[in-house]
């Protein structure tokens, strides 16, 4: 035999890196050049998963099956002839466990608005992969281009409040790489909020003024009647 067989190449067949529970994936490795018979064992954070001896120049094929979180993160394979010592190892692959998104939250610090005001709407998945992508609406159309969060925080798009019709229906959505799952959010509105009429200070002071007015003389009133009677005993 060589003296020793080549670093082997760890390729992904079937299935992809990012995968949901229950996928198969399949898994090749090769050693190339190499004299069989070799054996390849395929190893998940350096523990061993599994190992198939080839007396030929084809690749040992792994198929697994994500059935759990602790089936994700990093594979690598070790190639070495029979009856040997040492061997060398692949490169990695690594696999990443995709999350359904959680139903988004549409929120804003203010709930009530004034014409020329602007506003400001966040939309946030406390669940699901990253990246995760918002859209924002009004009514059933769109009003800003998406928006791709590579963290977990909120998007958040900023609206001038012009007239009547801006106080409409707002809502979002999100969606990640999870496939055929998109999630909607609460309905939103902004209420008109009352602008107060620059005469109303002055009532309430004229008013403030006329109460004490009012207290003022009913309090006068037994020092002007407590006279009175003894005058006229």
């Amino acid at each position: 035999f060589p003296e020793m067989v080549s670093n082997p190449k760890l390729a992904l067949v079937q299935g992809t890196l990012n995968v949901v529970m229950k996928q198969n994936v399949t898994l090749s490795c090769l050693s190339e050049p190499g004299s069989p018979p070799v054996r390849y064992t395929l190893f998940k954070h350096n523990q061993q998963v599994s190992a198939l001896n080839r007396s030929d120049l084809s690749p040992a094929l792994f198929t697994l099956t994500i059935s759990s979180a602790s089936d994700v993160g990093e594979y690598k394979c070790k190639a070495e002839y029979n009856n040997s010592s040492g061997g060398k190892y692949s490169n990695s692959l690594t696999f990443t466990l995709l999350e359904p998104i959680s139903k988004p939250v549409l929120s804003s610090p203010n709930s009530q608005a004034k014409k020329g005001q602007n506003v400001t709407l966040s939309c946030f998945s406390e669940n699901g992969s990253l990246p995760i992508t918002y859209l924002f609406f009004k009514g059933t159309q769109n009003i800003s281009p998406q928006k791709t969060m590579q963290k977990r925080k909120a998007a958040v798009i900023f609206l001038p409040i012009n007239s009547l019709s801006d106080f409409g229906t707002y809502k979002c959505k999100a969606n990640n790489s999870f496939p055929n799952i998109t999630k909607y959010s609460n309905s939103f509105n902004f209420t008109l909020a009352e602008e107060r009429s620059h005469s109303q200070p002055l009532i309430i002071s004229l008013g403030l003024i006329l109460l004490l007015l009012i207290i003022g003389f009913a309090l006068a009133i037994p020092f002007f009647l407590i006279p009175l009677y003894k005058a006229s005993e």
